[in-house]
């Protein structure tokens, strides 16, 4: 394998993962960053929840909950086949049985299959897509449990703010990517 991202912390640590072909991964710096983030004021090592990597790409970013978070489950989408099976490939590698789940899907066909169920959410759609991730974003604010977190990847440079329906908790820019850590306004 000839990928340089990998896990960062956790039980699987250090462990390379494959890439599908065209994936534009968040760098290990930048995801180093956001699960300090995510451990420093929403989720504690020992909690138990899930987490629903929209549109998977590798599988990356929730791989890594799976290996910090012992009783965390993960759920990846992906619209693309070739993303699917290098997901699959990923979590072969590591044993992680029941933990996890993947499923084909446009990521806005399951938003109320997935929306209501998970308590962390990673949204990276493409960069060149900036409005898939809005839209999905918009459309998670009417299915998403009250006390969810979602974290919007997206390219600095083209960035756009959160919709209506949103507070952002924390808004950290690295290198080309912006990342919105966002909580869903109740009403």
């Amino acid at each position: 394998m000839d990928s340089k991202l990998q896990i960062i912390s956790g039980r699987f640590h250090g462990r390379k993962l494959y890439l599908p072909k065209g994936a534009r991964p968040t760098q290990n710096r930048a995801r180093e960053a956001l699960f300090n983030m995510i451990s420093a004021g929403f989720f504690n090592s020992g909690d138990a929840f899930t987490v629903w990597d929209a549109f998977a790409g590798s599988g990356a970013f929730g791989i890594e909950c799976l290996s910090r978070y012992p009783n965390a489950k993960a759920i990846f989408t992906d619209v693309a086949p070739e993303s699917i099976k290098t997901v699959r490939k990923n979590l072969g590698l590591l044993n992680v049985g029941t933990n996890a789940t993947t499923e084909l899907a446009d990521a806005m066909t399951v938003v109320k299959k997935y929306g209501i169920i998970a308590d962390l959410i990673f949204v990276d759609a493409p960069y060149d897509c900036a409005d898939v991730g809005f839209a999905f974003v918009r459309a998670l604010s009417k299915r998403v449990k009250e006390d969810a977190i979602v974290i919007w990847e997206q390219e600095a440079e083209n960035s756009k703010n959160a919709p209506h329906g949103w507070t952002v908790l924390k808004d950290k820019t690295y290198g080309r990517a912006r990342f919105l850590f966002l909580k869903r306004n109740v009403e």
